[in-house]
């Protein structure tokens, strides 16, 4: 239960409500802890067993008690509707803040956190995880307050009428306590399991969804279906081992409070009969009403056990990345200076320590206005090297210098303001294309249509979302799977453009465009450039994606092999020109393929 002491700080905020859930608590079982006794004096009254009082009549006296007894059920209705509307209104404010506070959590967490983290398995955490914390933080509390404050009103009440009748009724607690200790241990293992396995069903439906084109192309329903029900079937095991155990502790609570109930009958009876015991039998029907008041807050025990393990599981999975700092962090809150160069000194990336270094002894330097063509083969690390210029990434070793200080100490967030990515995997969302674009927008607020149609328009996409009948608010699906690769591509680009960024990086992102529409994409941001002083950075396999560029790196296994102007590498023996003249003729002969 100690991963659930971190919601303290809630209770804190909502200790008003939870002040208030306790005292209401506390007066409904007040009430309810006198009905049995107003019970078990009416039947003395009506076996003779006490004396009325001078004036008093049977009838009176009997409209009396009922009167009161009514009177308390009212009261004691009233006092759980308060107490309802407290702690479990309490729960849900916790619940919306927790999930707030996540969702915080994930959005401050760096590009390797999620590259080690499964999607099904973070949404279940914010869902499943905090929808079983928040019964804890409701029933599981009001139930347990239910009985700790109802069981002294009772034990008063029972010690008063007789304490031996009272010792013999309360006999069967010790068992009680010490099963609940034994099942709880159990009850917290199983309930991590279940939430373990039910992540990895998240995970895997989630896949499944997302990849269903893949799985059918390829005919690999059967497969998908296998690996699902695989991983029902684990469920399903490890949720009925914690419901057996469940199953097993409520009727044995339910046992011991009716052997509490037979002991009291059996113990009273035998007391009537001794005249000095004092014992009537309108106290042992109290002392029995008195038990049968406690039996659903000491049988809900096991349910209000099996809730807290199950929350303690799923806060203990919420803490363990709750816990977890992210690796790039934002030290300076002071204003960035306007862009004017990136310099890279020395730098090396590797992802882990005894990992091979990505990126190996990086240097040149990007100035304001300039564009810088980046190319090499599959793995050179050219896309870290993007990462790395928007601090998705810190470099292993060496130094990225942003004007004149280190790019580590400069405001992360206003220095991410200047810059638009649009990444090699292409993400839309599923709302209007107008959405989609205004998305790269500093302020969604006050961004206008025709800075959206102007962003498309030179993105070079305007035209085709004009020949949809909604024009800019088709509304996409998933991914943006009604759009073909090049339209995704496009519709990326004019989302980044929109900003009016100082700083644009481009990831192989012409990569499903033909030559002609990637001509006229590269010709609007030439334009750009020199309007703007727009500084662009474009990663490509194909040569043909850096012609307008200044300058020029080839990478090869995570190092610059060549570096210049195009000019220059062109008029060389270089592996520049090797690759120049290699797609040329592939692009004049489409069907030349190697051996």
């Amino acid at each position: 239960m100690k991963s659930l002491s971190y919601l303290n700080k809630y209770f804190y905020k909502y200790r008003w409500r939870l002040l208030l859930g306790i005292l209401f608590i506390i007066i409904n079982n007040y009430f309810g802890a006198r009905i049995p006794v107003i019970i078990g004096e009416s039947m003395d009254i009506l076996k003779g067993n006490k004396t009325l009082g001078p004036g008093e009549t049977l009838f009176l006296t009997a409209i009396s008690l009922a009167g009161f007894v009514i009177l308390f059920n009212i009261i004691k209705g009233f006092f759980l509707f308060l107490t309802r509307q407290t702690l479990i209104v309490m729960s849900r404010y916790i619940e919306f803040d927790l999930k707030n506070e996540i969702f915080e959590k994930y959005q401050q967490l760096d590009y390797k956190f999620y590259k080690s983290q499964s999607t099904g398995d973070l949404m279940n955490r914010i869902s499943e995880d905090v929808s079983q914390v928040r019964q804890y933080l409701g029933p599981g509390i009001m139930y347990s307050v239910n009985l700790i404050a109802l069981f002294p009103f009772s034990l008063y009440q029972m010690l008063k009428i007789n304490t031996e009748l009272a010792f013999y009724a309360l006999v069967p607690l010790p068992v009680m306590a010490v099963l609940i200790y034994l099942v709880s241990t159990r009850m917290n293992k199983l309930s991590k399991d279940v939430q373990k396995e039910q992540s990895r069903l998240s995970t895997l439906g989630q896949e499944t969804f997302s990849g269903i084109r893949v799985i059918k192309a390829y005919i690999q329903e059967k497969h998908a279906r296998e690996n699902f029900e695989e991983s029902s079937q684990s469920y399903l095991k490890k949720t009925m081992r914690l419901v057996r155990t469940n199953a097993l502790f409520t009727p044995t609570i339910s046992l011991l409070i009716g052997t509490s109930t037979l002991l009291s009958i059996y113990i009273g009876g035998i007391a009537t009969f001794d005249v000095k015991s004092g014992v009537t039998t309108g106290q042992i029907l109290t002392i029995i009403l008195l038990i049968y008041n406690l039996t659903w807050p000491f049988a809900s025990i096991g349910w209000v056990t099996s809730i807290n393990q199950r929350a303690a599981a799923s806060q203990e999975r919420i803490n363990e990345f709750l816990r977890t700092e992210p690796a790039i962090k934002n030290t300076n809150q002071n204003p960035v200076e306007t862009f004017e160069e990136i310099r890279f000194e020395h730098v090396s990336f590797r992802y882990k320590p005894d990992l091979p270094d990505v990126l190996s002894n990086i240097n040149f330097t990007l100035r304001r206005g300039e564009s810088l063509g980046i190319i090499g083969k599959t793995g050179s690390g050219k896309s870290t090297l993007l990462q790395l210029i928007v601090r998705q990434l810190d470099p292993s070793s060496g130094k990225v210098i942003y004007n004149r200080e280190e790019l580590a100490s400069v405001n992360l967030g206003e220095y991410r303001k200047q810059i638009s990515v649009v990444p090699q995997d292409v993400f839309l969302f599923s709302d209007t294309i107008k959405n989609n674009i205004a998305f790269g927008a500093l302020d969604l607020e006050t961004v206008s249509q025709e800075e959206i149609e102007e962003a498309a328009k030179n993105a070079h996409v305007l035209h085709n979302i004009e020949a949809f009948p909604e024009k800019f608010e088709t509304l996409l699906g998933e991914r943006g799977v009604n759009l073909s690769g090049g339209q995704k591509q496009r519709v990326s680009i004019a989302r980044a453009l929109i900003r009016k960024p100082q700083i644009l990086l481009l990831d192989d992102c012409l990569s499903a465009v033909d030559t002609e529409t990637e001509e006229i994409i590269l010709r609007n941001l030439k334009k750009l450039n020199k309007e703007s002083q727009i500084t662009t950075v474009i990663v490509s396999h194909r040569i043909s994606s850096l012609r307008n560029a200044d300058y020029i790196l080839v990478l090869d296994d995570g190092r610059i092999v060549e570096e210049g102007k195009p000019t220059d590498l062109l008029g060389k023996d270089s592996r520049y020109r090797e690759m120049y003249e290699k797609q040329l003729i592939e692009e004049s002969n489409p069907y030349l393929t190697e051996d």
